[in-house]
């Protein structure tokens, strides 16, 4: 990010006084029946208030200096101040982005602007002669990074304890500490807020971060990737005990840690929920008061951020609940509890006495008190009993275990092992990868090959080798039998990654590619350019980022190698549309978009699909769509889940509203070799 832009959003003033009583009065309004009505959705995150002009003179100045200060910290070839210039560009974007899109949300706001170009432009000269004091300081620090998804410059907070110095300890332990909702929390606030904020728990000696999650999505989607990503750049910066990393988090904060617990149980030495939600149709109705409906696909697409469909997982990651006695969101550990009751498990749930939505101060001790004590012992990377379920590769690993495919996506998958007694439902493919020295306590002897039990199939594997390690690889033959050796990879098959839905497609790097030929349907032409502009708008409000738009006519190789394509349009107006339009499994054929024995007419509907891209099998292609969740479920973060399958046909005829982008005439997935479903 350069120098920043100079045009800016302008309304008249008797709109921008209405903007702010209106916000004024949104801002004081919980989640509620007033929030359950489609035609009456309010704005998130809110309008901001007008900025006097004395203070945006002085807010673009200061851009305007720390942007030609950033400028030429970019153009140096010094690879330290290339790993550090996105420490500085933090403070950048945040003010830049609050004053372009209205989202000062106060007056205070402003005078908080003010100090992060102060300490932009502090840490910009700094950095110029050579010094980064905030890379070796103890206390709360802030950072940033560049995501892959979009490039964008993303911040995060880091508590550094006192303790840690270059030979105090070889590794400390770090926390995750996830926040709470928010819809006013831009980025000011959150970098301002952790640049002197220490949270909730700061045990000792322990690195605490605490990512942003690029705003108010419960952590999923693009902000489940930036906490990975910004894990990953603390990891770059300090020394991290990769096996007492644990995951905490309260209100929004615990859905995330609920979900983090459940879809990665094997990356954490504990998890510390409290209150949030860890499902979508009954937290609706207990909080929200909504009666949800859902259709065939939206049943399978719960399955992804449901957890209670996962608490078996647990079974391998500690767990630490904690609830106020009196708090609404207490619902979440109450049914998780029952989900894991039914695997035989009973939760550990701490509950404050007569508290609601906050922790007790007694009950906060004895969380600390029992985190401490599970840290203390430290992950274990290769139990001899394992518990893991999945219904789609795109959470697929715990500990030694990798599942590579499955009989069917969105249905139940399940792992048991006990040593070397495996028995699976659902699964196609497995890696078995057991770290250096883990066979001991396998059980599995250097000098014998391991003789597996699998379905009640023997099979013989491989020795470990001298230092403990072994790996072996499974797959399910023509007959369904298991044999040794990878998944046969002569076919296009779902895979990590590359398994859909159409929300996928945006936790990796994504270009949107605008059309720039002729469409000779008047309505498909108006629906893909309101669509897109939508998906492109929505993406920096919601995800904090600017979308990477190119034309088809600018689509080049390495575009095609390093990204995502999004292409919008249709075979006669996208170029690159047209490449591939006869190699993806939905056609459109003599003015009609064919679906397998289902027609539909091309001046009516628009095609809306995910694959592998025929051009590069490793990464996908989405037709027409950007994240599928909108407008109304921006509302409570329980409905920001996937809305749309693998691919959907659009009747326009009806209207996008803040539900859907038209009527759904046709959706469903494909299946494992992404074909149409028979």
């Amino acid at each position: 990010m350069n120098r920043p832009f100079a045009t800016y959003w302008s309304l008249t003033t008797l709109l921008m006084s209405l903007s702010i009583l209106i916000a004024a009065e949104q801002r004081c309004r919980a989640d509620g029946p007033a929030d359950n009505v489609p035609s009456k959705v309010r704005p998130v995150p809110p309008p901001g208030i007008e900025v006097p002009k004395a203070d945006r003179d002085e807010l673009e100045q200061g851009l305007n200096a720390l942007g030609d200060s950033v400028e030429q910290l970019t153009d140096r070839k010094d690879a330290r101040i290339q790993r550090l210039l996105p420490d500085v560009q933090v403070f950048q974007k945040a003010v830049h982005d609050a004053l372009t899109y209205q989202e000062f949300f106060s007056k205070d706001d402003i005078g908080r602007a003010k100090k992060l170009l102060k300490e932009g432009r502090e840490r910009a000269e700094q950095l110029s002669v050579g010094n980064a004091p905030w890379d070796t300081a103890t206390g709360s620090i802030v950072r940033g990074y560049v995501s892959r998804i979009d490039g964008s410059v993303q911040p995060y907070g880091v508590i550094v304890p006192e303790s840690y110095a270059a030979h105090a300890m070889p590794r400390h332990p770090l926390d995750i500490w996830f926040h709470g909702r928010n819809e006013d929390w831009g980025e000011v606030r959150f970098v301002e807020d952790h640049l002197h904020s220490r949270g909730e728990f700061t045990p000792p000696d322990t690195i605490v971060l605490h990512p942003y999650g690029r705003y108010c999505n419960a952590f999923k989607f693009a902000g489940e990737v930036d906490v990975l990503e910004a894990l990953e750049s603390v990891k770059q910066h300090y020394r991290v005990d990769e096996d007492r990393i644990a995951v905490r988090g309260f209100s929004m904060g615990g859905a995330a840690c609920w979900h983090f617990a459940v879809h990665y149980p094997g990356r954490w030495v504990a998890a510390n929920p409290g209150a949030g939600f860890a499902e979508t149709p009954a937290f609706l109705k207990v909080f929200q008061s909504e009666d949800f409906h859902p259709s065939e696909s939206d049943l399978k697409l719960l399955h992804l951020y449901d957890c209670t469909d996962w608490a078996v997982n647990l079974y391998n990651c500690p767990t630490v609940a904690y609830s106020g006695e009196i708090d609404k969101q207490k619902q979440a550990a109450d049914i998780m509890a029952a989900a894991l009751d039914k695997e035989g498990i009973t939760l550990r749930h701490v509950i404050g006495p007569g508290t609601a939505h906050k922790y007790h101060p007694e009950a906060k001790k004895t969380v600390e008190r029992l985190m401490a004590s599970i840290v203390e012992r430290g992950r274990d990377r290769s139990p001899p009993t394992i518990h893991f379920e999945t219904y789609t590769l795109r959470y697929n690993q715990l500990a030694w275990v990798t599942i590579d495919a499955l009989d069917e996506h969105w249905g139940r998958a399940r792992i048991d092992i006990d040593g070397a007694t495996i028995t699976t439902r659902n699964i196609a493919g497995l890696t078995f990868d057991v770290p250096a020295g883990g066979c001991e306590e396998l059980g599995f002897d250097v000098a014998e090959p391991v003789t597996l039990t699998i379905d009640n199939q023997e099979i013989e594997g491989p020795r470990p080798l001298s230092d403990r390690s072994w790996f072996c690889q499974l797959h399910k033959d023509d007959g369904g039998n298991w044999a040794l050796g990878p998944v046969p990879g002569d076919k296009p098959r779902k895979r990590h990654g590359l398994q859909g839905p159409i929300d996928d497609a945006f936790m990796d790097s994504f270009i949107f590619v605008r059309p720039t030929g002729q469409e000779s349907q008047p309505a498909v032409a108006k629906w893909v350019k309101s669509e897109m502009d939508h998906a492109i708008y929505e993406w920096r409000r919601q995800f904090r980022g600017e979308a990477r738009v190119k034309d088809d006519s600018a689509i080049d190789d390495a575009d095609i190698a390093g990204a995502n394509l999004v292409l919008w349009g249709t075979p006669e107006s996208n170029a690159v549309l047209k490449r591939i339009a006869d190699k993806l499994p939905i056609r459109w054929e003599d003015g009609q978009i064919v679906v397998g024995e289902q027609k539909f007419p091309a001046d009516q509907h628009a095609l809306i699909l995910i694959c592998p891209n025929p051009l590069n099998p490793s990464r996908y292609v989405v037709l027409n769509s950007g994240f599928t969740y909108r407008e109304y479920d921006y509302l409570n973060n329980a409905r920001q889940i996937p809305k749309l399958p693998d691919w959907a046909v659009i009747d326009l005829r009806t209207p996008p509203d803040a539900r859907a982008p038209g009527k759904v005439a046709a959706a469903d997935f494909f299946d494992e070799r992404w074909q149409l479903k028979k």
